[in-house]
C-alpha cells in the first residue's frame, strides 16, 4: 500500500494535500484498494460550501458505494473532470492524476486531527 509524505490523512481514508489557501484532496490507496475498480465519481459544482467532516461526494465501485468527506473547513474550488470518463485514475494514482476535489480553504485549515504519513501507515496497519 502507497503512503505519499507530505499530505495529511483521515480516518475515513481520505487524504489531503494543502498548498497555500487551496488544497487539493482525495481517497488513499488503502481506500481504493478496498472499493475496488472505481466506476464513478459524482461530480460537484464549484462554490459549494463544505464543512469537516460531511460528505462531498458519492463513489461507486464494483464492490461498494461509498462516500468521500472532507478533510476540512472549505468551499469546492474544482472537480477533476478527467475522472468523469476516466474514474480508474483513482485506483491507479490515487495521489496524482486521481485527485478528486480541489478546494479552497477558510483561514487556516485545522488539521489537528488529522494523520501525517507515519501515523496513517500505523493507523492501516492496526486495520489488518
Amino acid at each position: 500500500m502507497k503512503i505519499e509524505e507530505g499530505l495529511f490523512y483521515t480516518k475515513e481514508h481520505e487524504w489531503i494535500k494543502i498548498e497555500g489557501a487551496s488544497a487539493k484532496a482525495g481517497i488513499t490507496d488503502y481506500a481504493q484498494h478496498k472499493l475496488g475498480d472505481i466506476t464513478y465519481i459524482e461530480p460537484q459544482d464549484a462554490g459549494k460550501e463544505v464543512k469537516k467532516g460531511e460528505a462531498l461526494t458519492g463513489i461507486e465501485s464494483v464492490k461498494a458505494a461509498s462516500d468521500m468527506y472532507s478533510p476540512v473547513n472549505a468551499k469546492i474550488k474544482g472537480f477533476n473532470t478527467a475522472l468523469e470518463t476516466a474514474p480508474e485514475a483513482v485506483n491507479n494514482d490515487p495521489y496524482g492524476a486521481g485527485w478528486i476535489f480541489e478546494l479552497e480553504l477558510e483561514g487556516s485549515a485545522d488539521t489537528s486531527d488529522l494523520m501525517d504519513a507515519e501515523a496513517y501507515k500505523k493507523y492501516t496497519e492496526g486495520l489488518e
